[in-house]
């Protein structure tokens, strides 16, 4: 049975391979090209796109989910906000169908391990080799955007007090607030000129200020950004002099910064032990489940083999939440 399938198993891998190596290279090529000029904002107004149509593509709704009930609508924004500080232009569909090709292609190619004498044997080995190929590709695509949005946001805060800068000495000249806010969104690159850019898109758009920079925070998911929009939000009720609160609101986010990197520092071989320690066993596991799914299913009828498995389970999330805590720190 095997042998009669293995030419089609081949044909339909050379498929998933050319598809994926398509894919990945338009990926590519279009981040080179988002890069020409200071950031992907600037580069889509040279490109002809008006600035509503930019708003539209760099921040991106969903109103098809909100049809399939409020908490899917709910959890399909979450997933959208996370890519959209990732800086991701993907939509939430788009990353499964990402992940999903990267899954066919795994498991097609473990097939030829799923050994099994029998149509049965077949079947069950490959279904247990499909359910291992999802687990390495599900856990490699998060753990590819989540390292995407920490840079990101990491990039932003290092950014950020620059940028306060350029408004503060802006605004001592005179300029409006907004204007300085452009300014500082045609000097600097990405994240942080794209995300001032679509502050000054709000706001043209009839958007207040303080509501500008409260969905500023909300995109790109800083704690410095929600510091930058609160001060200024109760500047604007409260009144004073608003270069002086972004002077010091700029030596604050440096002085976290410096810290953050102290402790990141002193805690990096935690940290490197923690994240193997967390992420060696379920690859160990799903690749076990593509390469020798007989392993498993021979096991199967074996009464002390489910409650091993739930133990098992059971003792990695609570390893796992105990690390995490030890390694993050509040400061």
């Amino acid at each position: 049975m095997l042998d009669a399938l293995r030419p089609l198993i081949y044909v339909l891998t050379l498929v998933a391979v050319v598809i994926f190596a398509q894919t990945v290279g338009g990926l590519l090529l279009s981040a080179r090209d988002r890069q020409q000029r200071v950031n992907r904002r600037l580069t889509m107004l040279d490109a002809g796109m008006t600035h509503d149509q930019v708003y539209a593509a760099l921040v991106r709704k969903a109103p098809t989910a909100r049809m399939a009930g409020e908490r899917l609508g709910q959890f399909y924004e979450q997933a959208e906000t996370y890519l959209m500080q990732a800086g991701l232009s993907m939509t939430p569909v788009q990353v499964l169908a990402i992940a999903g090709g990267i899954a066919a292609v795994l498991w097609l190619l473990s097939l030829s391990f799923a050994g099994g004498g029998t149509l049965s044997g077949f079947i069950l080995n490959g279904s247990i080799s499909l359910v291992g190929a999802c687990v390495v590709s599900a856990a490699g695509v998060w753990m590819w955007v989540s390292a995407r949005r920490a840079g990101r946001i990491k990039k932003l805060e290092m950014q950020l007090p620059s940028a306060l800068d350029i408004v503060n000495r802006a605004v001592r000249a005179g300029h409006p607030v907004i204007s300085a806010v452009h300014l500082a969104s045609e000097e600097l690159g990405d994240p942080v000129g794209s995300e001032f850019g679509l502050i000054v898109d709000e706001t043209t758009y009839g958007v207040e200020f303080k509501d500008a920079l409260a969905n500023f925070a909300r995109r790109t998911g800083s704690s410095d950004g929600h510091f930058f929009a609160v001060c200024v939000s109760i500047q604007s009720e409260t009144g004073g002099n608003l270069a002086e609160i972004l002077e010091g609101l700029a030596s604050v986010m440096r002085g976290r910064h410096t810290l953050t990197m102290r402790v990141k520092a002193l805690a990096s071989e935690g940290r490197a032990s923690a994240i193997l320690l967390s992420v060696l066993p379920i690859f160990v596991i799903g690749v076990q489940l593509m390469a020798h799914p007989k392993v498993y299913s021979e096991k199967f009828s074996d009464p002390i083999f489910w409650p091993v498995v739930a133990a098992t389970a059971i003792a990695y999330m609570f390893g796992w939440m105990m690390v995490h805590r030890i390694i993050n720190f509040k400061y």
